[in-house]
């Protein structure tokens, strides 16, 4: 069989840290960390229960034939302060593990620093302060006395971006802070730290050290499907601004010794330049022995003058961050082979003596265990594509040296818990038991031959489901095609086994029996609530990515009792394969009635009842946090909502919302409930607002027309905005960017609402398991706050 063979001497293995899966966080000396405190102690313990038994799990590695081990070491286990005593039994751990590793034929890679900074020193300061990048140096020494004899590569940090950013700037990682300024501060002093480590494990003797670095391309929307393309100046700058700041601001320190200089500028409005000190540079730039590359998905951004930045990315004004049309992992990352190809050649290119090492990569997807394995194709597939990429990039010149995949194990995915899983090997965390995943039967095979095989994995067949279920070809492909006619009995069993195999209808199997029209029904009703740009949206996105993948749409308009009738009648009669509907605000019998027939139908909007059918939301209820955190931050204390009908689930979250933030800070709310959704309406309920005994000092709208009416009141009644009263409004429709003073509100993301809309019908057409999409919403800060 023809095979796509690496060169002699690619290493093949596996990755992992130490929060994720060691657990035991109090046990043997091991002091507090940072994602102790951030999490609560909620997953930490005990995780894979790695700590007691990484004997095991060495075995399970050396059955897999896997060659190479990156492991974390935890700062807190060895340094329970961070600095002054050492932990003993923390050091025995990590001696006896990597003593077992060498048994088992296994090479040992160690990384000092996977995000687990000790709580003490984070008490401190953390990475805000100069010191802790010293207390690094101190650590490294420690770690490298008492395993570097045996340990050839070093790791000083992993992914310092995530680290700096996710924990310092929008707060979604430990230590959970909101401040641009920490966030570049925090990034210079990781910086720092890994030149000091650097220096440290140089001067004790390590045979290689290097850093991992999270690398993504950043490209427009455009370019994802077609490199060539010349694009305005506006998208250059932003495309430029972005890769700036997720990867040029640690590959240039590193690898160049020199910040970029469009970078300086953005963090000298943030944090000023004092922190970066004579020499610092010339530290953190001393020559590397491999750069770890870790890849996952592709940043896509164009230029949009009015988007406020991204929290994660200060300094991102005037850069919309888009949606990537294609398919997602479970995280919803977008999964984009060609992606590490083009980090893989700008890397060659720029950095040509750079030794690399793929030190991640991986995915979450949903697995299902059954009686005989868990079947993860989609898991396989992406490693597979990633690997055929890796293989072209090598072909290219690129000087990588081996594939470290993420990851051995199901484990914490720090925020997210226990919910995600990366492993290539299940882990039950109720009794701890280890169960290899296809996948990673097929990564053994692909060591042992130190290549592909010229043949795909097999996926489940019709005949195989058929088989389990005990039923014909032909029924099995009625039901996974909504047919019926078919007994509740029969669709049952065939649709645990579809469940319990990880079936996934081709299209073969689909027209076997049922005939397809590659038709879709695209069923509007009006008016509603978000305004006619999200309509447009849909009919522009929606219509573009299904008639790109082959379907014809049919547009019907629901506005009228005998159209729906009408509409039904056309689904029941099967002229079309599936339903996007945008249904109205108000009381809804059409997708109930379009659910029973047994098309797949996917919903704009969150229904009543939420499991009735998949659906595309916004977080509307996050949103509104965002807007009254906002006002709170701003000093206000006295906000007032007015709140449109709330038999409307979007307006029932927003109010949920903003009441959930008043009361974590132990205000009362003031509601007026308006009427219908427009100014006259919020103009009336803001009269009622600041005519009561005590008047607001800000005022949140659960749409913009409503905020809209509030401003006309506020200057009827002589009050000054944003000086006397502050307004907030939700929708960023095109008149909140034109009123006076320009109007703060919530920008819900229409394009993106109606990709997903039509990303998710097609997973329904092709058979794959579907949950809601609920995508973020964002601040737009202006003038009336």
């Amino acid at each position: 069989m023809r095979t796509t063979l690496f060169p002699e001497g690619f290493v093949w293995g596996v990755s992992t840290s130490a929060f994720q899966i060691e657990g035991a966080t109090d046990r043997d000396g091991r002091g507090p960390s940072i994602w102790d405190a951030f999490a609560g102690g909620a997953y930490g313990d005990p995780a894979c229960d790695h700590y007691l038994r990484h004997a095991d799990d060495v075995r399970l590695m050396q059955d897999l034939g896997i060659a190479a081990y990156r492991f974390s070491v935890s700062w807190p286990r060895v340094l329970p302060e961070g600095h002054g005593r050492v932990n003993g039994p923390g050091l025995d751990f990590y001696d006896r593990l990597v003593d077992e590793l060498l048994e088992a034929g296994i090479a040992p890679y160690a990384t000092l620093y996977h995000w687990d900074l000790p709580q003490a020193l984070q008490d401190g300061g953390g990475w805000t302060s100069r010191d802790t990048a010293h207390h690094f140096a101190v650590y490294a020494r420690v770690v490298y006395d008492r395993i570097g004899d045996r340990v050839d590569t070093w790791f000083t940090f992993n992914e310092p971006w995530v680290a700096a950013f996710l924990g310092h700037a929008s707060g979604v990682h430990a230590p959970g802070r909101r401040s641009a300024s920490d966030a570049f501060v925090s990034a210079h002093h990781m910086l720092l730290a890994h030149g000091l480590g650097l220096e440290a494990l140089r001067e004790r003797g390590a045979a290689r050290a290097g850093v991992v670095l999270n690398l993504s391309p950043v490209l427009t929307p455009a370019q994802l499907g077609d490199m060539s393309l010349d694009i305005p100046e506006e998208d250059a700058e932003a495309v430029a601004r972005i890769d700036t700041l997720h990867n040029r601001q640690f590959l240039e320190p590193v690898l160049r010794g020199r910040y970029p200089a469009e970078l300086l500028p953005l963090i000298e409005k943030a944090a000023g330049l004092g922190h970066i000190r004579d020499g610092d540079l010339d530290l953190i730039g001393r020559p590397i022995d491999l750069l770890g590359v870790n890849y996952y998905t592709p940043i896509a951004v164009q230029a949009q003058p009015s988007a406020p930045a991204d929290p994660a990315f200060p300094g991102s004004e005037g850069v919309l961050f888009c949606s990537v049309p294609t398919a997602v992992t479970a995280m919803g990352w977008p999964i984009m082979p060609s992606g590490l190809s083009l980090v893989l050649r700008r890397l060659s290119e720029e950095y040509p003596e750079t030794e690399l090492m793929i030190t991640e990569n991986g995915a979450d997807f949903e697995d299902v265990v059954t009686g005989d394995g868990i079947h993860d194709v989609d898991r396989i597939s992406f490693v597979e594509e990633h690997l055929r990429a890796l293989r072209t990039s090598i072909d290219e010149g690129a000087r990588v040296r081996g594939y470290l995949l993420w990851s051995l194990l199901d484990c914490v995915e720090w925020a997210d818990g226990y919910r995600r899983k990366f492993g290539i090997v299940h882990v039950d965390f109720t009794t701890q038991r280890r169960l290899p995943k296809d996948s990673a039967l097929w990564y053994r095979d692909v060591i042992k031959r130190n290549g592909l095989g010229a043949e795909r994995p097999k996926r489940p067949t019709l005949e195989t489901v058929a088989a389990r279920a005990g039923v014909s070809r032909a029924t099995v492909s009625r039901v996974v095609n909504g047919e019926a006619r078919v007994s509740p009995d029969v669709r049952a069993a065939v649709l645990r086994a579809v469940q319990e195999l990880g079936y996934v209808p081709n299209a073969a199997a689909r027209s076997l029996v049922t005939r397809r029209t590659d038709s879709v029904a695209l069923v509007l009703s009006v008016p509603r609530h978000g305004g006619e740009a999200l309509t447009s949206a849909v009919v522009q996105y929606v219509t573009s990515v299904l008639e790109g993948a082959g379907k014809r749409i049919t547009l019907m308009l629901a506005d009228t009792a005998e159209s729906h009738r009408r509409i039904v009648r056309h689904v029941e009669a099967r002229q079309v394969d599936g339903v996007v509907l945008v249904p109205p605000d108000g009381p809804d019998t059409l997708t109930e009635r379009l659910t029973r027939t047994g098309v797949p139908v996917v919903l704009l909007g969150k229904p009543a009842i939420a499991s009735l059918v998949p659906h595309v939301d916004v977080d509307n209820a996050g949103g509104a946090r965002a807007a009254t955190r906002h006002l709170l931050d701003r000093g206000r204390r006295r906000i007032g909502v007015i709140c449109g009908p709330t038999d409307l689930v979007a307006v029932k979250d927003r109010l949920d919302g903003h009441l959930a933030t008043l009361h974590e800070e132990g205000l009362r709310p003031m509601i007026a409930l308006a009427g219908p959704d427009d100014g006259e309406s919020g103009a009336a309920a803001a009269r009622e607002l600041l005519s009561g005994g005590q008047a607001p000092d800000a005022v949140f709208a659960v749409s913009d027309e409503l905020a809209i009416g509030a401003l006309r009141a506020a200057r009827e009644m002589g009050l000054r905005v944003p000086e006397d009263l502050a307004v907030v409004g939700f929708g960023d429709i095109h008149a909140a960017s034109c009123t006076t003073p320009p109007l703060t509100t919530v920008r819900v993301p229409a394009a993106d609402q109606a990709l997903a809309l039509a990303r998710l019908l097609l997973s329904r057409l092709d058979g794959r398991h579907t949950s809601p999409v609920v995508l973020p919403t964002r601040l737009v800060v202006r003038a009336t706050t």
